[in-house]
């Protein structure tokens, strides 16, 4: 494959800032000569990125960011997880591998091919995935080194109703979910999350998705890295599967902002 343009964007904060708003689904962008290795048509493709992207996501971060009274750090993937998806593992400890969802995906949401069955996933992995690993691991390498910790705040959204690829899916789905590590998503974390996110509705911890997104280099390893998943039920903010936002969008901006400020300090 040829050399790709970068597939992400690192967008600064303050230099004091110790938090990195981290949003990785937000991307309907598929590189042509990535389409030619989808078996979906065109019009089963776009389905699948209506409910497989995390739609708004990046608008959210983006006000959030302009809100707090500490400007944020944005990681923002600007291909979609169909291309690669940089949350996965890459390898045997990735669970979703068992329903085509590693970190390059075979099989779509409702469990038909997305791709040819024996597709090597190599070459997007070195294309794509370890670009961005790297670059994300840089990211918090210095938030770490310049204010001494890191905060990971992954920005996503998730449906309504459950979607057939989900492994942990008959749980509560609450309007704000919460996902936790058990290293790395300490009380205080999840505590302010909770406050920042009560105007938006009831939230909720590692229903129905669990886990946050750290770089491998850092992960079980430096307690000074600390992370919280926000997944937003999108029928809050947007019509779906695929549609315009609404006003909700705002107040989840402002509640993700007032986390922000929370952990900035």
């Amino acid at each position: 494959m040829p050399d790709a343009p970068a597939s992400f964007a690192l967008v600064p904060g303050a230099a004091a800032s110790p938090v990195i708003l981290h949003v990785p689904h937000s991307s309907r962008e598929i590189p042509a000569d990535v389409r030619t290795g989808i078996v979906l048509t065109d019009a089963e493709l776009e389905r699948e990125l209506d409910h497989m992207t995390d739609s708004h996501t990046a608008e959210i971060a983006e006000r959030a960011a302009a809100l707090a009274a500490r400007t944020p750090w944005r990681f923002v993937n600007r291909a979609s997880r169909l291309v690669t998806d940089p949350e996965r593992f890459p390898d045997e400890r990735e669970e979703m591998t068992a329903v085509g969802m590693g970190a390059v995906y075979t099989r779509t949401s409702h469990r038909a091919a997305l791709r040819p069955r024996g597709t090597d996933p190599e070459p997007l992995i070195e294309r794509y995935f370890r670009p961005y690993a790297r670059a994300m691991t840089e990211a918090v390498a210095d938030r770490l080194a310049v204010t001494g910790r890191a905060v990971i705040v992954d920005v996503h959204s998730y449906p309504t109703e459950p979607l057939p690829y989900e492994l942990h899916g008959a749980g509560p789905r609450p309007p704000v979910c919460l996902g936790t590590d058990g290293f790395h998503t300490p009380p205080e974390l999840l505590a302010a999350a909770r406050r920042a996110f009560a105007p938006c509705g009831e939230t909720a911890p590692d229903s129905p998705f669990t886990g946050a997104y750290v770089p491998l280099d850092f992960y079980g390893r430096r307690r000074e890295v600390t992370a919280l998943m926000v997944e937003i039920r999108r029928d809050t903010y947007m019509t779906e599967p695929g549609g315009p936002a609404g006003p909700g969008l705002s107040r989840l901006a402002a509640s993700l902002a007032a986390l922000v400020d929370a952990v900035s300090g």
